[in-house]
């Protein structure tokens, strides 16, 4: 059974990192194929287009099936109409972004495809992407968090949406006969009832929680709570505290005392408090590894965690709730863009065909199994839509779907509360992240503090960030 588990989890996390088409910084589960054989595979998969059509060219990372999956849908979008024809570019996911670098060089892009979220403003800035918006002129637009912007004009939209939240083991609570965490903004933890919560439901091997006499920090069977240390989702306490990460315009690394306070707390739940579980923060594994593992009753992770239920969890019951905060109620929202590259002879139809890529009702197998919400605001607003794909989902509706949209969806649409992560604004994340995620793991281990790891850091991240 621990093997089959064990599976279970390594393909939920392969799932969803193709899924969601982050930009970290970690390796992929599964070595990816050279460029030139998933090119040749395309090319042997897919009809020659008619010659009368406009043949355009969509770019994606991820393996063999995956590339199968994609290939179902375009041939969708092929034989919708008789104007265009798209052909999907698989390229590997750890050479993706050197790749189609190098086909800029030789201006050779293709025509459309995905960005990493942490190079879109970079790439934008090095005239790699169209400035084109692709729902201009539209009436149902996406929330407005969700497209990323430089120098004023649009260059990507995130094909899906996704905030953070709290999720929680049902049994362990019941257990302790302690309520489960509110589900509503105006009911929401401060980050000390959540702490104090996380204590009683962590339990070494003799029962004992932290604070008891003889509590043994050393033989944990149950930890109360793991907030997600993977760097991009630090982010979020930063902001919860009253600091940033970045300036406002995305030119300057900040990482102020209030920002470093706040990662600091969330080390010390290991360090201090003796309620999470040690974990590097070099994958973004949160949820796999806490709640997932069966050994853990919160966790923090983005909406996305939903798919999980129907991924082979052995039957682990698990909620939504809303984060809890320090100063200030805050979440994050993210979503793998797709946008238009700059050396393509056709973006009026690269446009068209990403607009209807993006598109709720083509994404909604996806969207009802949990990994990506809608990206139009009237799926939030509109009963009959919401309905469609909340309450009508079974994934959902177990969380269920009362919590589900008030912890979700009435924070997903309160942009007092729901802020942009810094790459929708911020030019090389990539490069930044990759230098602060390594050095945090002395912070996370205690063998520096968080003010000592980012005093040691923050010159090479202002240089990263250019």
């Amino acid at each position: 059974m621990k093997t089959k588990k064990l599976l279970a989890l390594l393909l939920c996390a392969m799932m969803v990192s193709a899924l969601f088409a982050c930009a970290q910084p970690a390796a992929p589960a599964t070595e990816a194929p050279a460029a030139e054989a998933t090119e040749a595979a395309a090319a042997e998969t897919t009809e020659a287009p008619p010659a009368e059509k406009v043949t355009l060219t969509f770019s994606l990372w991820g393996d063999p099936a995956e590339q199968e999956v994609t290939q179902k849908t375009l041939d969708v979008y092929n034989n919708s109409q008789d104007k265009v024809y798209v052909q999907a570019l698989q390229i590997g996911r750890d050479e993706y972004n050197e790749k189609l670098q190098t086909m800029a060089t030789a201006g050779e892009m293709p025509d459309c495809g995905m960005v990493a979220e942490d190079t879109v403003i970079g790439w934008a800035k090095d005239g790699l992407l169209m400035d084109i918006d692709i729902y201009a002129g539209q009436e149902n637009l996406p929330l407005d968090y969700l497209a990323f912007k430089y120098d004023g004009k649009t260059v990507a939209y995130s094909a899906a949406n996704e905030v953070l939240a709290l999720w929680y083991n049902k049994a362990m609570f019941d257990a302790a006969g302690i309520p489960y965490p509110p589900t509503s903004l105006d009911q929401a933890w401060t980050w000390d009832q959540f702490v104090e919560v996380a204590k009683q439901l962590t339990i070494d091997a003799n029962g004992k929680h932290p604070g008891d006499a003889g509590f043994n920090k050393d033989n944990i069977v149950q930890y109360g709570a793991y907030v997600n240390q993977y760097t991009w989702q630090l982010e979020v306490w930063a902001l919860s505290n009253g600091g940033s990460f970045f300036s406002p315009d995305g030119k300057s690394v900040v990482f102020d005392d209030a920002a470093i306070e706040a990662i600091q707390k969330v080390v010390d739940l290991h360090l201090v408090d003796n309620v999470a579980p040690l974990n590097d923060g070099t994958q973004d594994n949160g949820f796999t590894s806490s709640i997932g593992a069966g050994n853990v009753a919160m966790c923090t992770e983005g909406q996305w965690a939903t798919g999980f239920r129907g991924a082979g969890f052995d039957g682990i019951d698990y909620g939504v709730a809303v984060l809890p905060y320090m100063k200030e109620k805050v979440t994050i929202a993210t979503g793998g863009p797709t946008g238009v590259f700059a050396t393509t002879k056709h973006p009026q139809e690269a446009a068209d065909f990403l607009r209807w890529y993006n598109s709720e009702e083509n994404g909604m197998n996806t969207i009802m199994a949990g990994w990506w919400m809608p990206t139009k605001q009237n799926y939030y607003t509109d009963e009959t839509l919401l309905k469609s794909w909340v309450d009508d989902c079974a994934f959902r509706a177990a969380l269920p779907a009362d919590a589900y949209k008030t912890a979700i969806v009435d924070v997903a649409l309160d942009t007092n509360v729901t802020h942009q992560s810094a790459w929708y604004y911020t030019p090389n994340m990539f490069d930044v992240i990759r230098t602060l995620q390594p050095a945090m793991v002395e912070a996370i281990n205690g063998s520096k503090t968080v003010k000592e790891v980012i005093d040691s850091v923050r010159d090479a991240m202002q240089a990263n960030l250019g």
